[in-house]
C-alpha cells in the first residue's frame, strides 16, 4: 500500500453557483468516461460547503452513479452470531471488553439453526444476500479446538443448501487458508472494514494494526472472495482521512463499500461525539461516488439515527446498496419501509452489479 502523502496544495471550488454547477459537470463526465480522481481535485470537493452547493455535489454524483452503477440498488441483511467480550479495543464499539456498551449484549455463538432460521426470514425480507458477523480479532487467532470456525463454514453450506439467499460473512481476520476454506462453504463475499485512514486508525484502535486489516483483505482478494471494505464517518478524522481511506479502497480494488454514520454508544470512548450533520454525511457519499465510481456504496451502520427522514436523500448521492433490518447492536427500521423507499425514488431492489460489471451488460445490450 502507497504511503499518502501529507495534504497537497488546492484550489478552491468555483464560488459562483453556476460555475460551480458546470464544474461539477464536468469532472463527472470526465469520471463516467473512465478518468479518476486524483487526491487534490478530492480534496477541492471537500470545500464545497452549504446545502445547496452539497446539493448540486450530490446531483453529480448521483449522475456518476446511474452511469457506472445502473438502478438497482443492493440490499442485504446481518445477524451477530457471537457478541460482546470482545477482546480488541475500537473505540467506537459496544462489544469491546475493554468498554463495554451500556445495552450491549453478550452470547456465544448461536446455533446453526437460529442463524438459519434468520436467514430465512432475511430472504423473505426482500434480501439478497446475509451476512454472518462475529466478534473478535478473527480465526486466525482462534484456538483450534474452539471449533467455531468449522460450525461457521457448516452453517454456511447449510445456508446455501436451504435458501436462496447468498451467504457472506464478517469474522475479523483470515489467513488466505481460511479464506479459501470460506470460498468452498459457498462464501462469495466478505466485510472486513478498514474503519479509517491509515493516518487516523492508530487514534481509534491500538490493539491491532491497519496493516492487519489489509492483509485479510488482500487474502480474501486472492481466494477470489470479494471485498466488502469500507470504515465509518464521524469518528474526528478530518476530511483528508475520508479522502485517503477512499483512496485506500480504491488501490486495493474493492467490490462494495459500506459507509457506517457513527451512531454514538454510551460507554464508549466515542459516546460523547455528536452525530455528523446530515448535509455533512451526505458530502462524504458524494465524495466517495466521486472517487469510487463502480463501486457498491452501501448506506451501513447510522442510517436511520444519523439521516432520519432525510435517508432517501442518501440514496440520490451516490449510494447504491443498505442493510435492510436489524444492525449489530441497534434496531433498524422495518424492511418494508426501506422498499417503499426504494420504490418512490424509481429505484429496484436486488443484486447491485460489482466494479466493471454494469458497462460489460451496457455494451452487450448496445450490440
Amino acid at each position: 500500500m502507497v504511503q499518502l502523502s501529507a495534504s497537497p496544495p488546492q484550489t478552491p471550488p468555483p464560488a459562483d453557483t453556476t460555475a460551480l454547477k458546470h464544474w461539477l459537470d464536468t469532472l463527472s463526465q470526465r469520471i463516467i468516461k473512465g478518468d479518476r480522481l486524483k487526491k487534490t481535485e478530492a480534496l477541492t470537493l471537500t470545500q464545497i460547503d452549504g446545502q445547496d452547493n452539497i446539493l448540486l455535489l450530490c446531483e453529480a454524483a448521483d449522475r456518476i452513479r446511474q452511469a457506472c452503477c445502473g438502478n438497482v440498488v443492493d440490499l442485504c441483511s446481518i445477524i451477530n452470531v457471537k457478541s460482546g467480550n470482545c477482546s480488541e479495543n475500537c473505540q467506537f464499539c459496544s462489544q469491546s471488553v475493554h468498554h463495554q456498551g451500556e445495552n450491549s449484549p453478550i452470547y456465544g455463538l448461536k446455533s446453526s439453526e437460529e442463524i438459519l432460521a434468520q436467514a430465512k426470514a432475511a430472504e423473505a425480507a426482500g434480501a439478497k444476500r446475509f451476512c454472518l458477523v462475529s466478534q473478535g480479532r478473527g480465526p486466525k487467532y482462534n484456538s483450534p479446538q474452539s471449533g467455531e470456525f468449522e460450525k461457521i463454514l457448516e452453517t454456511v453450506r447449510q445456508i446455501t443448501t436451504e435458501t436462496n439467499i447468498k451467504p457472506c460473512c464478517a469474522l475479523g481476520e483470515v489467513t488466505l487458508e481460511q479464506a479459501e476454506e470460506l470460498k468452498k462453504a459457498g462464501v462469495t463475499r466478505y466485510n472486513h472494514n478498514l474503519e479509517a485512514s491509515e493516518n487516523y486508525y492508530q487514534s481509534i484502535v491500538s490493539t491491532h494494526s491497519w496493516g492487519d486489516r489489509v492483509e485479510t483483505v488482500k487474502n480474501l482478494k486472492k481466494a477470489g472472495i470479494q471485498a466488502c471494505t469500507g470504515g465509518i464517518m464521524g469518528m474526528g478524522e478530518t476530511w483528508e482521512d475520508r479522502v485517503d481511506l477512499a483512496i485506500s479502497l480504491r488501490e486495493l480494488e474493492v467490490d462494495s463499500v459500506p459507509i457506517n454514520l457513527l451512531n454514538p454508544r454510551e460507554g464508549t470512548p466515542l459516546g460523547h461525539l455528536p452525530k455528523l450533520d446530515v448535509f455533512e454525511a451526505l458530502k462524504a457519499i458524494a465524495i466517495f461516488r466521486f472517487l469510487l465510481p463502480e463501486q457498491i456504496l452501501r448506506y451501513a451502520g447510522g442510517r436511520e439515527a444519523v439521516m432520519g427522514e432525510l435517508q432517501s436523500l442518501g440514496l440520490k448521492s451516490g449510494i447504491n446498496a443498505m442493510l435492510i433490518g436489524h444492525y449489530l447492536t441497534t434496531l433498524g427500521q422495518p424492511p418494508e419501509n426501506d422498499h417503499a423507499m426504494l420504490e418512490s425514488l424509481g429505484l429496484q431492489g436486488g443484486e447491485a452489479p460489482i466494479p466493471g460489471e454494469y458497462q460489460t451488460q451496457t455494451q452487450k445490450k448496445a450490440h
